[in-house]
């Protein structure tokens, strides 16, 4: 049976952990960021946790689960 091919840009934006958490990155560091604080931009680099139904909505593009 097959599942169909994988959204290679939701591969491309998402990192998937050992565990099978899906993590993004942090929105708002695109522009604008002269009036933002040090502080601010600094947070910009980590990665946060979706949630649940997000997550499974990007399994479900990556094929980790049957539609």
């Amino acid at each position: 049976m097959s599942w169909g091919k994988t959204r290679k840009s939701i591969l491309k934006r998402f990192k998937i952990t050992r565990t099978g958490k899906i993590l993004r990155r942090v929105c708002g560091q695109d522009h604008f960021l002269v009036k933002k604080s040090s502080k601010k931009k600094r947070q910009f680099k980590k990665w946060v946790e979706l949630s649940k139904g997000e997550a499974k909505l990007v399994k479900r593009y990556l094929n980790f689960v049957r539609k």
